[in-house]
């Protein structure tokens, strides 16, 4: 069900009582195994807190301006608190709980003023903890509608009621919660897959490349920038580019960043590479904007990695690179993954603060694979969500992909942001992307990662607008 789609039962003070599971939800029930079944397979319950599910009661705060927000998840005879913004509780019995009660009407429940329900025998204990006359709860439900966790906001004084869009962001909240909860089953099976990998990897009795392989390469400035589209996708206009850094080996030919990387930060060459290609990326800004004055509106996107992060000093030089290449903040984008900032979150929001003030824009790389991503956008000043690849390639595989890039869109709306995904490779994903209100994209459907020549071939097409024909033909362009 999609966001304002539930009806929601709104308990009046002559109506409200204490609550029991109906008889297809209560302890013993066929659906009560099959949905505890689905609950367990989550591994949610009595597990450390996760700053992502912080960031959904946070934003359920803010939105419903609300004094605190929870989201608890019911087994056989209590309540896992998940996460609970502006009151602390870990667990709660089941019995005679929220929870129960939004599981009884299998639907969204809201309760105005609690003060005029004296015969409430209810969530008492869950109610007084948090300090409400007033309460509003949706539940989350599994992709087949089984309920496994309520999502509850709390006031402090009387409300009457919530508004249809109010109700529609707190469902949307709630489906957000259960794209999380899909998102952590999806890192598990990653996880597992990097483990063989790495297994694999350690059977070799000699890796390629050698850290003095990589110092050679900077040295004999074997490494270039290819440049990937990115595109409106209304119009199919050029808007930018990503910088992508690739390996021109003398004997092996052209490397791609995956096989050299991860090595070049276990080296520690990681931080040389990586201020070169910042440094080439400002230069070829300075060459396209003296081509065409009107290329100042195109922003180059360039991948920074940990460990420069974690330089206080990065923002002065940055600055620095701007002056010289005489270019302005905005033509800038610098993208990051949540494992750049998890090293030293402390200076890296300083460094983030002071990019921002230079007008850099901040990109969130690959969006929605990481545990702590949507805590992120609160702790720190990002302007782009860049929908990771692996959920806009499944989109036409099934449901599950589709509702969590419909979700990131939407969240991105809500805190206005723009969204840029990744990874399109077919017209039916480019269809849905637009269908879905996604503003910007790149992929193969448009073109592949190139070298410089064929990208300002390209910024030279009229009002850079890229046309079905070229199209085809940008898709074939080899690496």
């Amino acid at each position: 069900m999609g966001p304002g789609s539930e009806v929601a039962v709104m308990v009046e003070a002559e109506t409200m009582r204490a609550t029991k599971p109906s008889s297809l939800s209560g302890p013993g029930s066929v659906g009560e195994a099959e949905r505890l079944a689905e609950l367990r397979a989550y591994e949610i319950l009595d597990t450390s807190p996760e700053a992502s599910f912080d960031a959904i009661t946070r934003l359920a705060v803010r939105c419903l301006r609300v004094d605190s927000a929870g989201i608890g998840f019911g087994d056989e005879g209590r309540i896992w608190i998940k996460s609970s913004w502006g009151r602390h509780v870990r667990e709660l019995p089941r019995k005679n709980s929220i929870f129960d009660m939004v599981l009884e009407v299998d639907g969204p429940v809201i309760v105005p003023d609690l003060a005029e329900c004296g015969q409430v025998k209810g969530p008492q204990l869950m109610l007084r903890l948090s300090n409400a006359r007033f309460f509003a709860s949706v539940p989350v439900r599994t992709r087949d509608g089984k309920i496994v966790a309520v999502l509850t906001v709390f006031a402090a004084e009387p409300r009457g009621g919530l508004s249809a869009e109010e109700l529609a962001n707190l469902e949307m909240l709630a489906i957000l919660t259960r794209d999380l909860l899909e998102l952590r089953k999806l890192r598990k099976v990653r996880e597992r897959e990097a483990q063989r990998r790495d297994r694999a990897d350690e059977i070799q009795a000699v890796r390629w490349p050698t850290c003095e392989d990589l110092r050679q390469a900077l040295e004999r400035r074997e490494f270039l920038l290819h440049y990937q589209p990115e595109v409106e996708l209304t119009t199919r206009k050029i808007v930018g580019v990503e910088a992508l850094i690739r390996w021109r080996h003398p004997e092996r030919g052209l490397i791609a960043p995956m096989e050299f990387i991860p090595k070049a930060e276990e080296c520690g060459v990681i931080l040389p590479i990586g201020d070169w290609g910042l440094e080439e990326a400002c230069r070829q800004i300075q060459k396209w904007n003296r081509e065409d004055p009107r290329n100042i509106s195109l922003r180059v996107g360039v991948n920074l990695s940990a460990r420069q992060f974690a330089r206080p000093g990065l923002a002065d030089h940055v600055e620095a690179l701007l002056m010289e290449a005489g270019m302005s903040g905005r033509q800038l984008g610098l993208e990051m993954t949540e494992s750049s900032l998890i090293p030293n979150m402390r200076t890296a929001a300083k460094v983030l603060s002071g990019l921002r003030e230079l007008g850099v824009s901040l990109l969130m790389d690959d969006f929605g694979t990481g545990y702590s991503s949507l805590n992120y956008l609160h702790s720190f000043p990002f302007d782009v969500l860049k929908i990771d690849r692996s959920f806009v390639v499944r989109m036409t595989e099934g449901e599950q992909a589709l509702q969590i890039v419909r979700t990131i869109i939407e969240l991105a709306r809500v805190l206005g942001m723009d969204v840029v995904a990744e990874g399109i490779e077919t017209r039916e994903q480019y269809r849905l992307l637009r269908q879905l209100g996604c503003k910007y994209g790149q992929g193969f459907l448009f073109a592949r990662p190139m070298s410089v020549s064929k990208v300002s071939a390209l910024l030279r097409l009229p009002g850079r607008i890229l046309n079905d024909a070229f199209e085809d033909e940008a898709a074939t362009c080899g690496v």
